[in-house]
């Protein structure tokens, strides 16, 4: 069980960025112009998403 838990992780961390934090990204600089803020909301990923969804 642990062992797949190993792989499951270091094969998301192979793999890069989220589409969630792709996508957060290209928002947030489109809106703000700000690599930044593109940063920092690329960390929250899909907590911005929705919020943008929402709010706009």
């Amino acid at each position: 069980m642990t062992a797949n838990k190993y792989i499951t992780v270091e094969k998301t961390v192979k793999t890069g960025i989220t589409f969630g934090s792709c996508l957060a990204m290209v928002i947030s600089y489109t809106s703000w112009h700000s690599v930044l803020w593109a940063i920092i909301h690329g960390i929250f990923s899909w907590v911005y998403v929705v919020y943008y969804v929402i709010v706009y």
